[in-house]
């Protein structure tokens, strides 16, 4: 099963605290220091990120046909 990652990049604060808490090094700070996804195949749909993302700017779609967006 793949999940898809949405990201709402105006309320990303780059805080980091979703690429901490990824089991899989999914998910990374860029240079201007928001959230990317990195490396979507490796996503196995915790939803970790989401749960501890305190401005609500990360989504996952447990649910996705097709790959991490």
């Amino acid at each position: 099963m793949k999940a898809e990652i949405s990201v709402k990049l105006a309320r990303c604060k780059g805080c980091g605290i979703c690429a901490a808490f990824c089991p899989k090094s999914v998910l990374a700070i860029d240079e201007l220091g928001k959230v990317q996804v990195v490396n979507p195949d490796a996503c196995i749909g915790c939803g970790q990120c989401e749960l501890r993302c305190p401005d609500y700017a990360i989504f996952v779609d447990k649910d996705a046909k097709g790959g991490v967006a």
